[in-house]
């Protein structure tokens, strides 16, 4: 008999099930090089323009790989299920061969600009197939794994640019991370009891009040780690914006809150998308930072 052969999938579906809603959390390639001052350099402006594009190379194939791998589960998933992998769209083997391309393809973009973005996309990519690959069933270390993508997209902002990142830069957005990873997972473990569907296996290891605790000390690690460094900036400065810039933080910081409480925080790039005041306080926090560096 002859095998039929696969129809080749079409740019716009290989596209979807790179998640490209999900892009956007590669804004936090940007952090380190704003809080700096380096942003309007043009210079700095072409490597941060790397540093995002081998990000966003290198977690379109994790999602290909991901859901490759999970593609029964997701099937019986409400939404997952319209994924392009688990709705037959796209194939497990394209699936794989493009991951197969893209991953690669994200090392030697970062290659071409620093051996230190290299390093960290490396350890990105790794974590996450790790993750992928089993790592994802372990309670506490599959949130840790979680919370590096966020965190080292912070730090390869600065590693793209030479900006040295400061110890108050580190532990605030190792702690954001943190607290966005467990804020999902409260979400979906909320989901999860509301609709009796299993969303994950490692939710099962989970409780409510726990994964409240790691959100709650993570929002009040960040809190604190950024106030200290805002009054460290102020000393360095002459203006008192980063002071002020607690106040957008602190409030932007529990409006997410509000969604993490209600568990609609099962996609952190969601919330903040269709939450316009969420985005409002951003805009006013960033205006203030830069108010900080630049004026």
């Amino acid at each position: 008999m002859t095998r039929l052969k696969e129809p080749s999938p079409s740019l716009p579906t290989l596209v979807r099930a790179c998640r490209p809603r999900q892009w956007v959390k590669n804004i936090l390639v940007l952090t380190a090089p704003v809080a700096a001052g380096v942003v309007t350099q043009p210079r700095a402006l072409g490597q941060m323009l790397v540093a995002v594009i081998a990000f966003t190379v290198a977690a379109s194939g994790i999602y290909l790989v991901n859901d490759a791998i999970d593609v029964e589960g997701d099937r019986a998933h409400a939404t997952k299920r319209l994924r392009p992998v688990a709705s037959g769209e796209l194939s497990v083997r394209a699936a794989w061969t493009a991951a197969a391309v893209l991953l690669p393809a994200a090392l030697v973009i970062s290659a071409l600009l620093t051996w230190q973005l290299l390093v960290v996309v490396a350890i990105y990519e790794a974590l996450q197939l790790w993750y992928c690959l089993g790592m994802k069933h372990e309670p506490v270390i599959e949130l840790a794994s979680v919370a590096s993508g966020f965190l080292l997209r912070a730090i390869a902002g600065g590693v793209a640019t030479h900006v040295v990142l400061s110890q108050w830069f580190l532990i605030a957005a190792g702690f954001g991370s943190l607290f966005m990873a467990a804020g999902k997972r409260y979400a979906e473990i909320r989901l999860t009891r509301e609709t009796g569907v299993a969303i994950r296996p490692v939710l099962e290891r989970y409780t409510p009040s726990y994964l409240r605790f790691v959100w709650t000390m993570s929002a009040g690690v960040m809190v604190t780690t950024y106030a200290l460094w805002a009054f460290t900036m102020r000393a360095a400065a002459s203006n008192e914006w980063s002071v002020i810039s607690i106040v957008p933080f602190v409030v932007a910081l529990l409006r997410y809150a509000v969604d993490v409480d209600s568990g609609a925080a099962g996609e952190p790039e969601e919330i903040v998308l269709h939450d316009r005041m969420l985005m409002v306080l951003g805009a006013i926090w960033a205006a203030c930072l830069m108010g900080s560096v630049y004026l």
